[in-house]
């Protein structure tokens, strides 16, 4: 067997229908239980049944951030899994495959593991699709791990479905766990130790599920679009214990519209989409603007245009979504870099938007939406404990008459729940007075625009955060700039590099305050922007909103993210 390691990539791959999703999370909990830092990440095509899916698990004693190119351990359903990804294994990779697969290629120079798992599914009389548990067991046994965590926790994955499920898997698991035991020498391949409060592993789309519930968010609409789709099947799962009202509307205009309502009677309301559907809520956007009702928008792209490739990945959508709807008005985008981001901005964009009373949108991408790592549950709770706020929010008027978009200092009026005995305003879509009656007097609409666009300067001098900077900008020989996901890829890169770098990483995205982020970027340093795109989308939003204008880029535009070694290659080509 391999030698003990203080990191390596475990990937498994199959057709759709296979449970290689199911074998993925739940050797990613094994690890994460025994004491590694764990990163993993799933691809697949957009079909039910067949294709190619894969699912990776990065551990190490270190933190990690991304996965790694080569491949440690590879765990082949098919012989399609061997034959794509054989270039990236070494003459250290070990192979689990089925003796049934075919014959190996003879220039293999890695170690292979070959089990009779179709056999073994005829001995326990259990269902083809049984096989990706006996390649868990397996698994779990050449790593060297415990079997009797191998059982609990498959317990724990399947304790919905009753004790025969429960059984039959853990049957499945352990006759694998014991072929591989019982004819390989058992050799741990990581210092393994037993994990009394094991982070909490999870994904991007789970945090915004966790976050939104602890801020308070009381109606979630949606039509299912990947890569958000998965946060409408949580939250309604949720539905008993939170009460949250989670809905699947007819389409993207009647997501947007039903949430508006909830949110205009009072209640916390967020809806969530990819990049075509939300082309078609940037009307009611507009709609919100002026009506200055809150709402917060959870936007997962993937490659377009149109369609594009529904289960891939890519920054495509930033200049989208600081930009969407017609006419002018205040709104702000954050893209959390990393789960744990999730979280923190999840929680503060309701406050935002009730702060603010403008569509906040929480920007993701595929890679960040399904990218899974491990969080301290200290950190997690430190995040969802504190307290909602709801800004000029207000049950009873302080005034009469109540005026709904009265002129003030910052923008920001009070905002009446509707209710109140004696009290009533209008909240359509027209230019309006004070008092919310419809107006088409010059003088009344500049005050107006200029009261909405005051918000956004309250907003940058209140609520705007700076981006991060990890290293030292001056004794860097490069400075990696980078929004949402790409953190995750440029912190691993780093991690790898001997060169010394640093790394700003926005996530306060637009608006931005141009003074302090040109004064981050000076003439005597290199910058190179990191982009999953083809255009180089935040280099543009820089130079149009801090007049910043990064040269040099490394981009990335074919559905896949980054690979942190693709960051380290380009930057040895580059210098």
């Amino acid at each position: 067997m391999a030698e003990q390691s203080t990191a390596f990539l475990w990937k498994i791959g199959g057709p759709a229908g296979q449970g290689v999703m199911t074998t993925g999370l739940l050797l990613s909990k094994l690890a994460s239980h025994s004491g590694a830092q764990v990163f993993d990440y799933a691809e697949y095509p957009s079909l039910i049944q067949g294709g190619h899916n894969t699912y990776e698990v990065f551990c190490s004693s270190d933190p990690v951030s991304n996965r790694r190119w080569q491949i440690d351990y590879l765990v082949c359903l098919d012989r399609q899994t061997l034959d794509q990804h054989q270039h990236r294994l070494t003459a250290h990779s070990v192979i689990l495959l089925d003796l049934a697969a075919g014959d190996i290629p003879a220039n293999a120079q890695f170690a292979i593991i070959s089990l009779p798992l179709k056999a073994i599914l005829a001995e326990l009389k259990a269902s083809s699709i049984m096989v990706n548990m006996i390649a868990l067991g397996a698994s779990w046994a050449i790593l060297g791990g415990k079997r009797a965590l191998l059982v609990k926790l498959i317990a724990d994955q399947f304790g919905k479905k009753g004790s025969d499920i429960i059984a039959l898997n853990q049957n499945c698991a352990g006759h694998g766990f014991d072929a591989v035991a019982a004819h390989v020498p058992q050799q741990p391949a990581f210092p393994w130790r037993e994990m009394a409060n094991p982070p909490l592993v999870m994904g991007g789309n789970e945090a915004f599920s966790l976050a939104a519930t602890a801020a308070d968010c009381r109606f979630y609409a949606s039509y299912p679009m990947t890569p958000s789709s998965s946060v409408l099947a949580t939250l309604a799962s949720w539905q008993q214990t939170t009460n949250m009202v989670v809905r699947h509307a007819e389409d993207e205009v009647g997501v947007v519209s039903e949430a508006l309502g909830a949110a205009f009677a009072g209640v916390r309301s967020a809806v969530g989409t990819s990049g075509g559907g939300f082309a078609l809520m940037t009307e009611s956007l507009s709609y919100a603007g002026i009506a200055e009702i809150p709402l917060v928008i959870f936007l997962g792209q993937r490659p377009g245009p149109a369609t594009g490739m529904p289960t891939w990945t890519e920054q495509g959508d930033l200049l989208f979504a600081c930009y969407a709807g017609h006419g002018e008005f205040p709104k702000i985008v954050v893209a959390p870099g990393d789960p744990t981001e999730m979280l923190a901005l999840t929680k503060q964009a309701f406050d935002l938007a009730d702060i603010y009373q403008t569509p906040v949108i929480v920007l993701s991408d595929k890679f960040l939406s399904e990218s899974r790592l491990g969080i301290g549950r200290a950190t997690a709770e430190k995040i969802l404990s504190t307290a909602p706020d709801y800004g000029k929010t207000i049950r009873t008027p302080n005034q009469q008459p109540y005026l709904r978009y009265k002129l003030t200092d910052d923008g920001i009026s009070e905002r009446l729940i509707p209710g109140a005995p004696g009290t009533h305003y209008q909240a359509n879509s027209y230019e309006h007075l004070e008092d919310s009656h419809t107006t088409e007097e010059a003088d009344e609409r500049t005050k107006q625009v200029e009261k909405r666009l005051r918000k956004q300067q309250t907003y940058l001098a209140n609520h705007w955060q700076m981006p991060s900077i990890s290293g030292s900008l001056d004794a860097a020989k490069y400075v990696l700039v980078t929004w949402g996901s790409s953190k995750m890829v440029v912190e691993q890169a780093r991690r790898l590099m001997r060169t010394p770098t640093a790394h700003i990483h926005f996530s306060h995205v637009y608006p931005m305050d141009r003074e302090k982020v040109a004064a981050l970027f000076a003439p005597e340093r290199h910058y190179i922007l990191v982009e999953n795109n083809a255009t180089g989308q935040f280099g543009t939003l820089l130079r149009s909103e801090a007049g910043v204008d990064i040269k040099h880029t490394i981009h990335k535009y074919d559905g896949r993210a980054f690979y942190s070694e693709e960051i380290v290659a380009a930057l040895e080509h580059h210098a």
